[in-house]
């Protein structure tokens, strides 16, 4: 009997019939013949390890056909997507539950209830939670904006099919729309032909908000107020916003160089216009709705003699936020000084919409002023007029650089050659002068001309516009001092986090010590002006030692800032930087948080939304409000209910384990000579380098693995199903700590600590992704003879760790109990299965004598590497 719900399955068919006719259309019957041919001969090949049907099928097509081949598997696993996506939304029948993501809130208020809070604490905690979610760019994000909205379009048609008692004359339209939307997404060109700008991500990010999170929010709002108000009688106030947006695209220079100063600028303005003409389209329906004449005193103060109040009211708001799309549009060519009818205070926008409000409710109309009216408020408090918080991000070496430029010009020396103890000197006496650094006619090296001119435009930026400053490969309290210098002699009066990233084995050991240092100084506390925010770092730290010792260093790092902040009484607010695999610390965003040290979340969460992630959370309104329901129900739980300390002997297997998975990882990733030109030949990492994917370049600076980016590190083992940065060094450790007797210690650890559990439960999941068999294909085709015996070790390691989780749960196969996700990996498999054989392929010709062929092999390898993240569901 098959696991995968019915409805689904019905949906998935119907997808998979609708592309067929659409090939049938353009290449004809014969053609189809040979795709379906090679589906089975993947399914025969699954089904009997030693059959090879498909090698020979698909080495049967002529050159031409390659490339239909492989969108043809790459789209039908994005249908796929959209099905599975549904399915989460999907009508109800009578008598079936709600999913879980639905119900969540209200479950945990009743538990909280129970536990004996009173309904006044969780009401006044609830309003007081602040969640940041931070929408970055993601360098492999594959699909393009127009295919995204046209699979957000396929979505909207299954919700309109999902009717059973539809007549058939209600039925066929719908299935002629979905067959030309199907239609249209199979002949436009899946891959960008250029790189995406920086400003063309950020537009991905406001897109998302516009067709999205715009309707998104204030609906999950309200199933908030509802679910408060049942379990406590008391209602949200209208200024909460517990769950907001910032973002990283337009702001985050680190090794991307098209992040300069006039971009950020740029995006900054493309916010504000975004913002101002979503909330005049809100203003524009409200001025029609509001057409009553019944009003407060309040409210006809400010009207003034007109029988329209309201609209009096609202077509004042609407022509300010006219011109404020104006001055930024204007100003996207040419600075404008902001006349004063643009809007430049969120209050502005704010207060007309409250007077209304509470006008319509005063006046006996609360039915009226609790509909859009509302939901525009809800909106102004979570968007505002600049609509997302922009971070800038730099590294601090660029920092030092600049600095050392300064010094160097100023005859003090070289600041990069000073010890720690005289770069803190040098900074805390320049942040106390009352004189500028630098004289104006200090004409700097571009570099430092470029981190200088950022520094202006956070100064020149309204504070509401800007997030925090954040310092990657942080490593010393010099850094953050360093970046306050520099803002203040950029002209910067007000205060602004400067957030260190502490992203290395060493650096996350080391993150405790520096903040308390930084706490400690002199005039410190007094420029902080709020939380000390710090940011933990999950891709580089797992690149750098593995994921088993990077989890535990992020755990003791939260651990001791936790411990830090209190003695010294000040408000901590973490910043997790991960990403959508699990290789990144990436995995389900509500087990995850719950899993964090006891202390950490207390009310306020910060955490990086990426890419293909954002799209898959967030892309249709109803997804997004059932991961915003699982933030704030997460975050409100471990804020209220934190999970239990661990036992001081489960702290001493971590210990243990850490140590051994960094040994293992380590060995295997700097220590073996072979293993870098293992890991270039047997996985698309170079090619990746040279596609149109994202605006950032793969690597920091020339180098080997450590010069990599954390993310095609992840992207090039996902491609070849290794997944090899996810598990690595767990086997070794869960090995050594069985054989050391401590099987019992690990399985009491996994049932009773969530941050070992989620773990646990993220390895299985990814070690069921990946597939030693599909690996081997591409070393016999790419790998040298001299290095495939390095293949066959960690093909070899990969059983190993999967035998060490499975005797750990007692299961007899990885993912044994979700039968459901198991057999959708299968249906999955039959798809993704020609795919990497065809990648092999045209990796093997890219790299060979046939490269010459250029365009049209560069463009059948795109459609692979998409049509895979697509099928996997995580890119990097």
């Amino acid at each position: 009997m098959t696991a995968i719900d019915a409805r689904l399955r019905e949906r998935v068919h119907l997808l998979g019939e609708l592309l067929g006719n659409t090939i049938r259309e353009q290449y004809g019957p014969g053609f189809l013949d040979k795709i379906e041919h090679i589906r089975h001969g993947a399914k025969a090949d699954r089904r009997d390890a030693g059959s090879e049907q498909l090698p020979s099928r698909l080495g049967q097509l002529a050159e031409n056909e390659l490339l239909p081949v492989a969108r043809a598997f790459s789209q039908f696993l994005n249908l796929a997507n959209i099905a599975e996506q549904y399915q989460l939304i999907r009508r109800r029948e009578p008598g079936q539950a709600a999913p879980f993501e639905d119900g969540v809130l209200a479950e945990l208020l009743g538990r909280l209830r129970q536990a004996g809070h009173s309904q006044e604490h969780l009401a006044r905690q609830l309003a007081r939670l602040q969640i940041e979610l931070v929408l970055t760019a993601h360098p492999t994000e594959v699909a393009r904006r127009t295919l995204i909205q046209k699979y957000d379009a396929i979505a909207a048609q299954l919700a309109l099919l999902d009717h059973r008692d539809l007549q058939p004359e209600e039925r066929q339209p719908l299935h002629g729309r979905l067959q030309r939307l199907i239609a249209e997404a199979w002949h436009t060109e899946e891959i960008r032909r250029a790189r995406p700008t920086p400003v063309d991500e950020a537009k991905w990010g406001f897109a998302v908000i516009e067709h999205s999170l715009w309707q998104a929010v204030p609906n999950h709002l309200r199933r908030v107020d509802q679910a408060l108000f049942e379990a406590t009688g008391f209602r949200l106030p209208l200024e909460a916003a517990p769950v907001r947006f910032a973002s990283w695209m337009g702001g985050d220079r680190d090794g991307n160089p098209n992040v300069t100063a006039a971009v950020t600028r740029q995006v900054l303005l493309l916010a504000r216009w975004m913002a101002a003409d979503l909330f005049l389209r809100d203003v524009d329906q409200l001025a029609a709705e509001l057409s009553m004449q019944q009003a407060s005193e309040a409210l006809r103060a400010q009207a003034g003699d007109t029988p329209e109040p309201y609209r009096a009211v609202l077509k004042a708001l609407r022509e300010r936020l006219r011109e404020t799309r104006q001055w930024a549009q204007a100003s996207l060519a040419q600075a404008h000084t902001p006349s004063e009818a643009v809007l430049q205070h969120n209050r502005e926008l704010v207060e007309p919409l409250q007077l209304c409000f509470q006008s319509l409710h005063d006046c006996g109309m609360g039915v009226i002023a609790n509909g859009p009216l509302l939901d525009t408020l809800r909106r102004a408090a979570t968007f505002g007029l600049f609509l997302v918080r922009l971070d800038i991000r730099q590294e601090s070496a660029r920092h030092t650089a600049a600095l050392s430029e300064i010094t160097e010009y100023l005859g003090l020396g070289r600041y990069a050659d000073w010890d720690e103890e005289a770069r803190v000197a040098f900074l805390l006496h320049e942040l106390n002068s009352r004189r500028p650094l630098l004289p104006a006619y200090f004409k700097p090296a571009a570099d430092t001309a470029e981190v200088l001119a950022t520094c202006r435009e956070v100064a020149a930026a309204p504070a509401a516009s800007l997030g925090s400053y954040v310092i990657s490969m942080a490593g010393a309290a010099s850094d953050v001092l360093a970046v306050q210098l520099l803002l203040k002699e950029a002209g910067l009066q007000r205060p602004m986090r400067v957030v260190p990233l502490f992203e290395t084995l060493a650096d996350l050991d080391n993150a405790g010590p520096v903040i308390e240092r930084l706490l400690l100084l002199p005039g410190y506390r007094a420029r902080l002006h709020g939380p000390q925010e710090v940011m933990i770092g999950y891709s580089d730290s797992a690149k750098d030692a593995g994921t088993t010792a990077a989890a535990w260093a992020q755990y003791r790092a939260q651990e001791s800032l936790v411990r830090i902040c209190a003695a010294q009484d000040v408000e901590l607010v973490l910043f997790h930087g991960r990403g959508g695999t699990v290789g990144r610390g990436g995995g389900p965003a509500h087990a995850a948080i719950l899993s964090q040290p006891p202390g950490s979340v207390a009310g306020r969460f910060r955490t990086t939304e990426q890419g293909e992630m954002i799209r898959f959370k967030f892309g249709l309104p109803s997804i997004a409000e059932q991961n915003l329901n699982l933030y704030l129900a997460a975050v409100l739980e471990a804020t209220l209910l934190p999970p239990p300390m661990p036992e001081p002997q489960w702290r001493q297997v971590m210990d243990e384990l850490a140590a051994d998975g960094v040994a293992a990882y380590r060995a295997v990733v700097r220590e073996n000579p072979a293993f870098v030109d293992y890991f270039r030949q047997a996985t698309p990492e170079q090619e990746l380098g040279r596609l149109p994917l994202g605006s950032r370049p793969a690597k920091r600076r020339q180098g080997g693995i450590e010069s990599l980016r954390a993310i095609p590190w992840i992207f090039g083992w996902t491609q070849t199903r290794l997944m090899l940065p996810a598990w690595l060094g767990w086997e070794n450790a869960l090995h050594k700590a069985a054989a050391r007797g401590k099987g019992d210690v690990l399985r009491a650890m996994r049932e009773q600590w969530p941050f070992f559990r989620t773990r646990i439960d993220m390895l299985e999941m990814v070690l069921a992704k990946a597939d030693a068999d599909i690996a081997k294909l591409y070393d016999a085709r790419l790998v040298t003879p001299e290095l495939q015996p390095l293949g066959e070790q960690l093909r070899d390691l990969l059983s190993q760790c999967t035998a060490a989780v499975l005797s750990l749960t007692g299961r007899a196969r990885l993912l044994a109990h979700m039968p459901e996700t198991l057999e959708f990996f299968n249906l999955r498999n039959t798809y993704l299965d020609p795919l990497h054989r065809l990648q092999a392929e045209l990796l093997a010709r890219a790299r060979g004598a046939e490269a010459g062929q250029g365009g049209a092999v560069e463009q059948a390898l795109l459609v692979t590497v998409a049509g895979i993240a697509a099928g996997l569901r995580n890119t990097g």
